[in-house]
C-alpha cells in the first residue's frame, strides 16, 4: 500500500485545511486520506475499490473533490514534485 514518508508528510501537512469541518464532525485523519488519494492515482482503480485501510471510499473521494476544488491538491502536488525534483528523483528527459 501507499505510505507517505514522515519527510513527505512534513511538506504536505501544513498545506492541509484545519482538521475540523465547518460546524460538523471533524475531518478524518488527513494523512490516511491523502495516502488513499495517492493510492487511487497510482493504481487507477475505481474509488469504490479503495482498500478499507484508507477509510470509507466516499470520505476519501469527497475530500479529494474538495481538495481539488479549493486548490489544496494543486499545492500538495507542487510541493511533492518540487521535493522530488530537488532530490534528483525526476528525470525530466523522459518525463513528458
Amino acid at each position: 500500500m501507499v505510505s507517505l514518508s514522515d519527510g513527505a508528510w512534513a511538506l504536505v501537512e501544513p498545506l492541509m485545511p484545519a482538521a475540523s469541518g465547518k460546524g460538523g464532525r471533524p475531518f478524518a485523519d488527513h494523512r490516511r486520506t491523502v495516502e488513499g488519494i495517492i493510492w487511487r492515482y497510482r493504481t487507477g482503480t475505481p474509488w469504490r475499490d479503495l482498500p478499507a485501510e484508507f477509510g470509507p471510499w466516499q470520505t476519501v473521494w469527497k475530500r479529494h473533490r474538495r481538495f481539488a476544488a479549493d486548490g489544496t491538491w494543486d499545492r500538495v502536488h507542487a510541493a511533492l514534485l518540487a521535493d522530488a525534483d530537488a532530490a534528483g528523483l525526476i528525470d525530466w528527459n523522459v518525463s513528458v
